[in-house]
C-alpha cells in the first residue's frame, strides 16, 4: 500500500513540474531571458551541425582515400621473400599455403596479380608505365567506378587479352583515346619485348602517383613478357571483410604462410599517408570540443538568466510546498526542452546539407591537391546519434552548476523583493 501511494505521490509530483516547465515557455516570450533562450537553441543547433558535419567530411574523407589506395593494391599483399634487384620473384598458385589463406577467418576475398615496369611509345612522347597484371577473378568494382570513358577490359580462358585500361592523365599526356593501339616496350635483361595493346577505358582516381604510371591488363600478358609459368604471379592480394580490424587479420595470417612468403598491408605500403589521416583525427577532437563548450556556455548563461528572472516564483513554489529538488526539475526540464530542440535543428540541417553534399557535389575541391574533386560526407546513422547523446549529456551535466542556485533562493527574501 506504501509502495503504490509512493508512486502515485511521485507520479503527481512529475506531473505538476512538467506543467509549470511548460508554461514558464509560454510566458517567457516577452521577457528577459526570451531573447537568451533563443540563443541557447541557435548555439546548440550550430554546435551539433558543426560536430556532425565535421566528423562526416572526416569520415568521408579517409573512407575516401583508403578506398581509392585499396582500389590499386588490396587490404594484404603476401609477396616472395627472396629479394630481387629488378623484376619480382614469381611464386605458385598451387602452393599448400594458398587455400589457408584463402579461407582464413576475415578474408573477403583473394587474387593475383604481377606487374611489370615499361615505357608507352607514340609518335613524339615515350612515357614510363607500369602494366598491372590481373586475373579474372580480380574484384574490378574499383575501376568500374573510376572510369571516365569505354568499358574495362574482358579476360576469358582462352587467349591472352590484349585490352587494357589507362588513366585520364597518360591519356592526355600521350593525346590516346578509347579504341587507340598503345604500343608498349618492356625490358628483359640486355633486351626488350614489345607489345601492342587496346586501349578500352580510361579511368581516374585523383591519386597522381597511381595515375602518372599505373596500366590494367591481363596477368596472362605479364608472365608471358617475363616468361612465368601459367600458375606462377608475383603475389597474392586479399581484401579483409573489415578494415578496422586489418592489424588483427594480418597477424593470424602469418602462422598460415610457408616460411618464404612475406606478408605487407596497405597501411605499411603507404605509411605516410595513413599517418596523415590519423592525425585529422586530432583537428575533430579540437573541434568537437570547442562545439561542446559553445554549447555548455549557451545553457548555462540561459538557465542562470531564467533563474535569477523567476527568483519570485521560485520562492513563491516553495512557499506553497515545492522542495528544493520540484523547482530545479522544473527548470532543469526547461532546459531539456531547449537542448532537445536545438539538437533537433542541428540534426536536421545537418542531414539535409550532408544530402545535397552527397547528391549534387556543391563543394568542389583541388584534385591535385586533396585527390578527390569534391568534399566527401559518410551518411551514418551513429554518428547523428552519437554526436546528439553525447551533446545532450554534456550540456545536462553541465545544467547541475547553475540548479544549485535554486537552493540559495529563500522564499522570504525573494517575495519581499518582489
Amino acid at each position: 500500500m506504501a509502495f503504490h501511494l509512493y508512486h502515485s505521490m511521485s507520479a503527481s509530483r512529475n506531473r505538476w513540474t512538467l506543467f509549470v516547465a511548460r508554461h514558464f515557455l509560454a510566458r517567457e516570450r516577452g521577457s528577459m531571458s526570451a531573447p537568451l533562450v533563443s540563443i541557447a537553441v541557435a548555439s546548440i543547433a550550430l554546435g551539433v551541425l558543426v560536430m556532425i558535419m565535421s566528423v562526416s567530411i572526416l569520415r568521408g574523407f579517409q573512407g575516401e582515400i583508403t578506398r581509392k589506395v585499396v582500389g590499386f593494391g588490396s587490404h594484404i599483399v603476401i609477396t616472395s621473400l627472396t629479394p630481387q634487384q629488378y623484376d619480382a620473384q614469381p611464386i605458385s598458385t598451387n602452393r599448400p599455403d594458398v587455400e589457408r589463406l584463402r579461407h582464413a577467418h576475415g578474408i573477403r576475398h583473394m587474387q593475383y596479380y604481377a606487374t611489370k615496369g615499361g615505357m608507352v611509345k607514340t609518335d613524339d612522347q615515350i612515357h614510363g608505365i607500369i602494366l598491372k597484371g590481373v586475373s579474372a577473378d580480380y574484384d574490378s568494382s574499383f575501376f568500374a567506378s573510376c572510369l571516365t570513358e569505354g568499358h574495362l577490359f574482358s579476360l576469358t580462358d582462352t587467349t591472352p587479352s590484349r585490352e587494357v585500361i589507362i588513366s585520364q592523365t597518360i591519356a592526355r599526356k600521350l593525346r590516346l583515346a578509347v579504341g587507340d593501339r598503345l604500343r608498349t616496350y618492356f625490358w628483359i635483361g640486355n633486351t626488350y619485348r614489345a607489345r601492342a595493346f587496346v586501349i578500352t577505358g580510361i579511368y581516374n582516381t585523383d591519386l597522381a602517383d597511381f595515375d602518372e604510371h599505373y596500366i590494367i591488363g591481363d596477368l596472362r600478358q605479364v608472365q608471358r613478357i617475363n616468361g612465368w609459368q601459367p600458375d606462377e604471379v608475383e603475389g597474392y592480394e586479399l581484401l579483409v571483410d573489415n578494415f578496422d580490424h586489418l592489424n588483427a587479420t594480418a597477424d593470424q595470417l602469418l602462422p598460415l604462410m610457408d616460411y618464404d612468403l612475406a606478408l605487407t598491408t596497405i597501411t605499411a605500403q603507404n605509411p605516410a599517408l595513413f599517418a596523415w589521416l590519423d592525425l585529422l583525427n586530432s583537428n575533430i577532437v579540437l573541434i568537437i570540443s570547442i562545439m561542446a563548450l559553445v554549447c555548455i556556455v549557451a545553457i548555462v548563461s540561459a538557465l542562470l538568466i531564467m533563474i535569477f528572472e523567476k527568483a519570485s516564483t521560485i520562492g513563491l513554489l516553495k512557499t506553497l510546498g515545492a522542495t528544493n529538488g520540484d523547482v530545479r526539475r522544473i527548470f532543469l526540464t526547461k532546459a531539456v526542452q531547449i537542448v532537445c530542440l536545438g539538437i533537433a535543428i542541428g540534426d536536421a540541417v545537418a542531414l539535409l546539407l550532408c544530402l545535397l553534399q552527397q547528391t549534387f557535389h556543391i563543394v568542389k575541391l583541388d584534385s591535385a591537391s586533396y585527390s578527390m574533386s569534391f568534399v566527401p560526407v559518410d551518411i551514418n546513422v551513429w554518428i547523428f546519434l552519437l554526436v546528439s547523446i553525447g551533446s545532450l549529456a554534456v550540456c545536462l551535466a553541465a545544467m547541475t552548476i547553475p540548479a544549485s542556485f535554486i537552493a540559495k533562493v529563500q522564499p522570504s527574501k525573494s517575495l519581499r523583493f518582489e
